[in-house]
């Protein structure tokens, strides 16, 4: 059921555009490798993407359970 609820609420996550930080590493970064390189750069990135997407979903389901029991304790 949590799984759904998160998933309801993923569209309304507005994710934060790269920073200037960012931009400023990695354009010139992946402006010097060669294609092969970039390919397994943006498989890299991806990788990151998706842990960072997994750790949201768990601190999600952790935050929904705290303030599931957190109402619970106040009804009781």
């Amino acid at each position: 059921m949590i799984d759904m609820i998160y998933n309801l609420r993923v569209g309304d996550i507005h994710s934060a555009e790269f920073s200037d930080e960012f931009n400023n590493l990695c354009v010139p970064f992946e402006d010097s490798l060669s294609e092969e390189q970039i390919d397994v750069f943006h498989k890299i990135l991806d990788c990151v993407s998706d842990t960072a997407a997994a750790e949201m979903r768990v601190a999600y389901k952790v935050g929904f359970k705290d303030g599931a029991t957190l109402m619970q304790e106040i009804q009781d």
